[in-house]
């Protein structure tokens, strides 16, 4: 029997140094290729996992010995200029593995979970058609989900309907807007926290511009996630997985203050000096960049800034595994920053070699 790498027309690259656990590599190959596939729908892998967890050193490795190609799962990564808080790859790894859907917005500009979906739609359809599997990887689960569900069709954002919620939150404060929520849509504003100001200003003009709450809209989501009006293809869901929440917590810290002797200060500082961009838009809220930017304009002390930073993203991880614990037809592959055995990928090969694989 010829091996897989035969059948692929694939022969061994160079290690690039990179570790993984052989067993994580060969449950996902396993999962991804022995599928029982009898609606002839393409296959479509994607890897979720916390931030800091190792997701994108996997990815490159495995695009380098299967004919995948990466779709970012990332809404930050998505901005342009915004490189070492994200994490994103360096010209070194996107020259081994590119990336589909970096940099593709500014960061003035909005981008929403249904811009995602259309997107990475559009992604997947180009790389079935150019006969390579999609791989799509990342952290930002909520794009994960409306890529899975759908999503209802939501009203687009209306300028003047949000600057009247700002102006009653600017006069009477955000509690008072989530009471408004509380009158037209309490279901939602009971999922809401009162100092969640973006997800509470769209709950409530959703309601207004449409006439339809967030939870009617969620109603007809699930109607047509019944109906099968979800996806045209096969998804398969696989995760890296820290529940060693003290060596996450210590990865975490270790990798933001790698980011800071790398530059994210300077990076955010760039950010800061074009005059345009604040604190209300989401990419400069996001992790590490909101509170370098409050580090900049005086509200934080330095130490303040590092401390506030590595804890944000602590929390962020911690909401991550959350929705990965609830997160149905999941292979979990393991916590790739524990396994003391962690092995090259070069002995994953040998190993499906030798199984004829």
């Amino acid at each position: 029997m010829q091996s897989w790498a035969s059948n692929l027309g694939l022969s061994k690259p160079a290690r690039i140094g990179q570790v993984v656990s052989s067993w994580a590599v060969a449950v996902l190959w396993f999962n991804s290729v022995i599928v029982n596939n009898s609606n002839n729908k393409a296959d479509v892998i994607c890897l979720m996992g916390p931030t800091a967890v190792g997701k994108t050193a996997l990815a490159v490795q495995l695009c380098q010995y299967f004919p995948f190609q990466i779709i970012n799962v990332d809404s930050v990564q998505i901005y342009k200029g915004m490189d070492i808080g994200t994490g994103k790859p360096d010209a070194e790894t996107l020259s081994l593995a590119p990336h589909r859907l970096l940099d593709i917005r500014d960061p003035a500009e909005s981008y929403s979970a249904a811009d995602f979906r259309s997107d990475a739609l559009s992604e997947i359809e180009d790389i079935v058609q150019a006969g390579s599997t999609p791989l799509l990887v990342g952290g930002t689960m909520l794009y994960f989900k409306v890529l899975r569900d759908g999503l209802a069709d939501m009203p687009h954002a209306d300028k003047i309907i949000r600057d009247e919620i700002e102006a009653i939150a600017r006069a009477e404060g955000w509690q008072r807007v989530h009471d408004l929520l509380v009158e037209v849509d309490p279901e939602s504003a009971n999922r809401i926290h009162p100092n969640d100001p973006q997800r509470l200003q769209r709950a409530l003009e959703v309601y207004r511009v449409s006439g339809k709450t967030m939870t009617q809209l969620h109603v007809e989501e699930r109607s047509q996630q019944a109906a099968g009006l979800n996806i045209p293809f096969n998804l398969h869901f696989f995760a890296l997985q820290s529940e060693d929440r003290q060596q996450l917590h210590q990865h975490i810290e270790k990798r933001f203050l790698q980011m800071i002797e790398d530059g994210l200060v300077a990076e955010v500082r760039s950010l800061l000096s074009r005059g345009d961009l604040n604190l209300n838009l989401p990419s400069i809220k996001s992790v590490g960049y909101r509170q370098v930017w409050q580090y900049l304009k005086g509200d934080l002390s330095f130490d303040g800034m590092v401390e506030k930073s590595i804890i944000a993203t602590r929390q962020l991880a911690k909401r991550q595994l959350t929705w990965l614990r609830s997160w149905e037809n999941l292979h979990n592959l393991g916590n790739p920053l524990s396994n003391s055995r962690a092995e090259p990928l070069e002995l994953v090969l040998n190993y499906m070699e030798s199984t004829s694989i």
